[in-house]
Formats: structure tokens, C-alpha cells, sequence
């Protein structure tokens, strides 16, 4: 029976609120309410026709809500307090489902607290979207974070993308907005729909804590149900904390997961695609670590992800979030780490992503002078909100334990340690002291770093930084920023400026192959030679290097060969493995039809080949980090351009004599002091026939003769190939 005098009606405002879309407290005015000693339920349910109240078990009737105004509003009286569902009746359609302001509060204040606190780093199982049973009923719970919002609905494929069906509860002071909606599964798309502070609509947003995503150029985030996925990898966890350190050979294949080969041409593979190629490829070179470019979700490619809005989605280009489980899976039993590149710096100004999210500068900084990048016209995030830095750390988190990721190479972190990072006088803000450097962003690194380090052991955590910033990779404790290591940009720098010369130059430019070993011991270093280096009319590395057909090619050998020998872990960029021709093209594969041509196949058998030397002979990463590792033997050869210098590991005797010749005149009977008598054995040549080289050599080896030379009491005489190194290490 409906007997509507007793019950209460709408307000004016109410009742504005509902038609359009804008309820801030929904759970006023919609669901069961008792009053005049009876219960009653609203429902708001634009362009339904008839609505029925059923009992949850068994479908027994309990009442008719009738509409009544505005329009939309159905609303009736029913005779008991038992869990009820409703059964609507829509043009051509029937529905049956639980009503969504039937049920209590969801999030925990204990959970709200440690959000605002930010330290909630299990963050995307709280907020954003999360399948669930609520008092038996199977749906999902929505969550999100827009304290300024006026009104915020979440709108998706169960609701026609209306605002108007699904207005959430506001969580005060929290600023977080929840919604239970019943019966809604993985796979649903959706979004958030919000009222600014000052009554307007503002753009749908893209939820910022969505785990999955639209392939783009859609936008909606997907419900994601989260299923217990059987990894394979125990052994290579359980063995990662002695894989990563500063001790252990570590020796980097960056790639573009995009652009390493497309299918069919111009297709974009998936990653069970790339797990059954790339994966083998890697392994057979002898590499110990991916480092995939940024994966999480990125509205431009052309940003190759250095620009997401998904920072706990992979791509939705490469098919679901299983498939990227996967390939993490099929990587560690292969023996090969994975490093993810992480981008807290800033992000891109698409209006479904963070920007004004509610309507307001939330993530980013309002004075553009502190919250905007003119370099990428960017946002950067403000970073003296905890509630950001949570974010951000949690998005961390998840991609280390949820995706069993090894480790994370941070990106542009010179931008966040400076407030004047490419800004001339006047554009940006001093801090509290005066000064020009970032405190909330330094404290926020540290943050980072403790927290990995605390809850994934063993992970790594890479800085790309390219100032003298002091200790990036020394411990909290100690003052330092607590990264595991820092890109050496500096020695990349100097040494590939080096190599652009034309021999006959070198010798005037000595130091920039030897100035590295001032600071190499400063840091805890690995050598890159990414992606940057190889982009924007830089040209490839083999085109980088000066003289002819065969002498570009020794040139890029021998660069390796020098490489692999100092002190510092590896990166190397796909292609420069095969030395591909053309500068990287995001929108191209790499060129593998050049391993057709000897040349070409000889710079990849010579990677394999160091990379095979480097893991076997301890010499060569024992002691990376500190002097005692290296010593130069010959630093000084500046007519010569020749470069001879002594890796030493832990053990005694384990030692690996590294030589130079970089000019193409071959140099014979060359004098180098060695600590030990005997026989030298030629573990490596650049110049090997098997390489493309002349196969100019020292015949397998070399006898010490008893003469004082370099400081030492015995000396090799060896015959230095053209454009050439060597490793040689003593006979035991």
C-alpha cells in the first residue's frame, strides 16, 4: 500500500539536484528511510516506466513505487524491513537489481586516515574501482578522491553514462566520494562524472586509480576483478635480492614494447606476442634485465608513456593486464629482470586526466610557475600534499607487488629535485629558505625509496638524473636520496662526443674518455645509452660514428668493447645491438632485416659475447661502486688515443686487463705494465673476424716478459688491432 501524505517530500533544491545530476548527499533523499512509523524507498530512475520492490531471497512482492515528481523519482511504502531488490521495468527491456542506497558506509575511517595521511599504499584496492559481496551481493565499490567536487557521480556502460543514475556519498572531511553499485562486474567501463565548487559540469574524468583501461584513443578506465594469477617465478624472486646488487652483473636491454617489432607491419603486438619473441631474443644475448619505457597508461603515443594518466594501468595497447603478468612471468623463468620506467615528474593537461580533476588544481600546483612544465607543457604535481605523494607511492607499490616488477627506473628526476628546472629568473618560486631546491619533492624521494625498500626487498629503484646532485644513490641515513642507482648521463656524454670525432681529433680530446673515473666511484652508476641518445636527429649510434663503411662499424665495436670494461652497470637501447642505420621511429620496428649482412649480425654476436664475459668474470662488477675496483695502467696515451686500465674483483687474482686502440693504425708490440708474470689470455677482441673486424690480434694470448713498466715489475707486448679493445686477464 503507498500512502505518499505521510511521507516526506523533496525540497526545491532536492529535487533540482536529482534532475540534474548534481546530489551531494544522495543518501539523503534516495533508499530506504523510515518515518511516520512506516518505511518507504525512493528511487531516482530516469525514463523507467514501472518499479517494483522484491524481497532479495526470493523474489516475494513488497511493494510498488510510483512515480512521482520530478520526473524520474519513484517512491512507495512497503510493509518490511527486509533486504530488497528492485525490478524495473524500461522501454523494451526488464532489470533486476539491488538498490544501490540500500547499503551502509563502505571505506574504513582507518583507511580514509591513512589516505590522508598518504600512507595508503595499497591504494588501488581501496579507491578507484573494486568488485566486492556487500551483505551478499556481488558489485563494485567506487571510490574516488575530489574533495573540492560539489557533486561527483560514477557513470559507466550500466547506467547510459548518466549522471543522474549513480550520485556518490562524500566521505567528510576524507574528500574521498563512494558508491556501491550492485551487480556490476570486471570488464564494465566507466568514469566519474563531478559539479565543480562553482556549480559547473566539468569533463567526465578517467578514474586516476583505474587498473584497467580503453585501449586509447578511447579513454574510460575498466573495471578490472582482481583473480588470483599463478606465477611461475618463485625461485627467480627468492634469488633477486643477490641479483641486484651493487655486487652483481647487471647488464640493461631498454626497449619501446611498441615499436621492438609490429605485427604485420604496422600492428601493435600484445604481450603474450612479445613474451614468446623478445624473451628468448634477450636471453640468448646474455642480458639480465628488460627496462621497459613507461607502460602505464598514456593518451599519446607519440609521448612514447613519458606522459601517463593510468599510473596503475599497463596500456590497454597491448591487450589485458593478464597477458603483461605474463610476460613478467615468462621473463623470470628465463632468468631476465624487469624494470619498469615511472614517471612521478609531472603529467599531460588532457581534460579526462588529472588536471583540475574536481575542478580544481588538486595534483598539480596552482601557480604555474611552480605547477607547470613550459618544457613539455606538463603538470607537475604538487608534491606538498600528502595525498599526492600517497598516489604516487602507491602507484609504485603496485607495479613492484602486483606486477612482480624488479625495479623502477625513475624519470626526470633533475626536474623535481629544483624549483628553477629550466626556468629563467623571475618564472619560478624560491622555497621556504630561499633556495632553489624542491624540499617537498627531495622528501617525497626519500619517501619513495624507504617504502620500497621496506615492503619489496630486493627491488631496485633507478635514478635518471643529470645534475651533481650529491649522494642520489647513497643511503637515507646517510643524507643520501636512497636510490639503488643513478644513469651515469655525464660518461655518456663525454664518451660519445669522443667517439664523433674523427680519429685523428681524439688526441686532443683524451679526457672525455677519462674524466668519467673523477666521479665514477661518487654514485652508484649504471651507463646508459638509451633512447634520447638515438632520437630528434641525433642519429643512431653506428651513425654517430665517424670514417668509412667498415671503420663506423670497428668505431661502434670498440666503443662496447670500452664499455662493458668500466665501471658502472649496463643500458643499451634496442637496435644498437644490431646497429641499426636509422634514428629509432616509435611508429617503426626496428630494422631486423639488417642481421641479413655480416656487419650488422657481428655487432650482435659482439654484445652477446660481452655480455657472456661480463657475467662470467667477477673482475668486471664485483667491485663497480668503490676505487679499489679499477686502476688505470695507461690514462695518458693521448698521442696514441690508446686507454689500458685494470679491472679487480673480490678474490685474489681475479683481474681483467682492459686496452684500447682508438685510432685505426694498428699498434704492435705495444708495452703495458701488469701486476702478474705468466700468460695473459685474450678473453675478448673487438677485432675478431667472427665480429666483422680484420682478426688482427695477439694469437690467443700473451707471455709477461720481467720489465718494469706502468709501475709494474712485469710487462705484455701486445699487438693493438685498429679501432680495437681487448680484455685479457692472467692465466691461473
Amino acid at each position: 500500500m503507498n500512502d505518499f501524505v505521510t511521507v516526506p517530500s523533496l525540497t526545491p533544491e532536492q529535487a533540482w539536484q536529482l534532475q540534474t545530476g548534481a546530489v551531494r548527499d544522495p543518501f539523503a533523499v534516495l533508499g530506504p528511510f523510515d518515518a511516520n512509523g512506516g518505511r518507504f524507498i525512493r528511487a531516482f530512475l530516469p525514463g523507467a516506466q514501472q518499479v517494483e520492490v522484491v524481497t532479495r531471497t526470493d523474489g516475494r512482492h513488497l511493494g510498488t513505487l510510483l512515480p512521482v515528481p520530478p520526473d524520474g523519482l519513484f517512491m512507495g511504502s512497503v510493509a518490511s524491513t527486509e533486504p530488497y531488490r528492485l525490478r524495473i521495468t524500461w522501454p523494451g527491456a526488464k532489470q533486476e537489481t539491488e538498490d544501490p542506497y540500500s547499503f551502509g558506509l563502505l571505506l574504513s575511517d582507518t583507511d580514509l586516515h591513512l589516505f590522508n595521511e598518504g600512507r595508503l599504499f595499497r591504494m588501488a584496492f581501496t579507491l578507484g574501482a573494486n568488485v566486492t559481496t556487500i551483505d551478499g551481493v556481488r558489485g563494485t565499490r567506487f571510490a574516488v578522491w575530489a574533495p573540492n567536487a560539489r557533486a561527483v557521480s560514477v557513470i559507466g556502460d550500466f547506467d547510459t553514462w548518466d549522471p543522474r543514475r549513480h550520485p556518490m556519498r562524500l566521505r567528510h572531511p576524507s574528500g574521498v566520494w563512494e558508491l556501491f553499485v550492485p551487480r556490476v562486474g570486471a570488464g564494465a567501463r566507466y568514469k566519474f562524472s563531478m559539479v565543480g565548487a562553482e556549480g559547473n559540469r566539468l569533463p567526465d574524468k578517467a578514474d586516476p586509480l583505474a587498473r584497467a583501461t580503453e585501449a586509447p584513443p578511447a579513454t574510460a578506465s575498466i573495471v578490472d576483478d582482481v583473480m588470483s594469477f599463478i606465477w611461475h617465478d618463485t625461485a627467480w624472486m627468492k634469488s633477486r635480492p643477490q641479483r641486484q646488487t651493487h655486487e652483481a652483473p647487471i647488464s640493461i636491454y631498454e626497449m619501446h614494447a611498441a615499436s621492438w617489432f609490429r605485427p604485420d607491419g604496422d600492428g601493435t603486438a600484445s604481450w603474450d606476442q612479445l613474451a614468446e619473441r623478445l624473451v628468448p631474443y634477450v636471453a640468448g644475448l646474455g642480458f639480465t634485465h628488460i627496462e621497459l619505457m613507461p607502460v602505464a597508461e598514456h593518451p599519446f603515443g607519440g609521448s612514447w608513456g613519458y606522459q601517463p594518466l593510468g599510473l596503475f594501468a599497463p596500456s590497454g595497447r597491448f591487450g589485458p593486464i593478464e597477458g603483461f603478468k605474463r610476460f613478467v612471468d615468462q621473463c623470470h623463468r628465463a632468468d631476465i629482470g624487469v624494470i619498469v620506467d615511472w614517471v612521478p615528474a609531472h603529467f599531460p593537461t588532457d581534460t579526462h586526466g588529472l588536471a583540475r580533476f574536481d575542478g580544481t588544481p588538486l595534483y598539480e600546483h596552482a601557480d604555474p610557475r611552480e605547477g607547470f612544465h613550459q618544457d613539455w607543457n606538463t603538470y607537475i604535481y604538487n608534491m606538498g600534499r600528502n595525498e599526492v605523494q600517497g598516489f604516487l607511492i602507491a602507484s609504485a607499490i603496485h607495479w613492484l607487488e602486483e606486477f612482480h616488477i624488479d625495479g623502477l627506473r625513475v624519470d626526470a628526476v633533475a626536474s623535481m629535485l629544483y624549483r628553477d628546472y629550466s626556468r629563467k629568473q623571475g618564472e619560478w618560486i624560491p622555497n621556504a629558505f630561499g633556495g632553489r631546491e624542491n624540499l617537498e619533492a627531495i622528501g617525497f624521494l626519500r619517501h619513495f625509496n624507504a617504502v620500497v625498500a621496506e615492503r619489496c626487498p630486493g627491488a631496485m629503484t633507478i635514478a635518471e638524473e643529470s645534475t651533481a646532485w650529491p649522494g642520489v644513490s647513497h643511503p637515507i641515513r646517510d643524507g643520501g636520496l636512497g636510490f639503488t642507482f643513478k644513469w651515469n648521463m655525464g660518461w655518456m656524454h663525454d664518451t660519445l662526443h669522443y667517439m664523433q670525432l674523427e680519429p685523428l681529433y681524439r688526441q686532443w680530446h683524451h679526457n672525455d674518455m677519462t674524466f668519467g673515473l673523477m666521479y665514477a666511484f661518487a654514485e652508484h652508476f649504471v651507463l646508459p645509452l638509451s633512447h634520447d641518445e638515438v632520437v630528434y636527429g641525433k642519429g643512431s649510434l653506428i651513425e654517430k660514428m665517424p670514417g668509412d663503411y667498415w671503420q663506423r662499424f670497428a668505431n661502434l665495436r670498440a666503443y662496447f668493447g670500452f664499455m662493458w670494461g668500466h665501471p658502472g652497470k649496463k643500458l643499451l637501447f634496442m637496435g644498437g645491438e644490431i646497429a641499426q642505420w636509422r634514428e629509432w621511429n616509435h611508429d617503426a620496428s626496428i630494422e631486423w632485416d639488417l642481421l641479413d649482412r655480416p656487419a650488422h649480425r657481428g655487432i650482435q654476436t659482439l654484445l652477446r659475447d660481452l655480455n657472456r664475459c661480463y657475467g662470467s668474470s667477477p673482475a668486471l662488477y664485483q667491485r663497480d661502486s668503490v676505487s679499489t675496483g679499477f686502476r688505470w695502467v695507461v690514462g695518458n696515451d693521448t698521442t696514441n688515443s690508446v686507454f689500458a686500465f685494470l679491472r679487480q674483483g673480490v678474490e685474489e687474482g681475479s683481474l681483467i686487463l682492459v686496452v684500447c686502440n682508438l685510432t685505426p693504425v694498428p699498434r704492435h708490440n705495444y708495452g703495458i705494465g701488469v701486476p702478474r708474470p705468466g700468460y695473459w689470455h685474450e678473453v675478448l677482441n673487438t677485432d675478431a673476424a667472427i665480429y666483422g673486424g680484420s682478426n688482427m690480434g695477439n694469437g690467443g694470448g700473451s707471455e709477461t716478459v720481467p720489465q718494469q713498466m706502468h709501475g709494474e715489475a712485469q710487462t705484455l707486448y701486445l699487438t693493438l688491432p685498429p679501432l680495437a679493445t681487448l680484455f685479457l686477464s692472467p692465466s691461473s
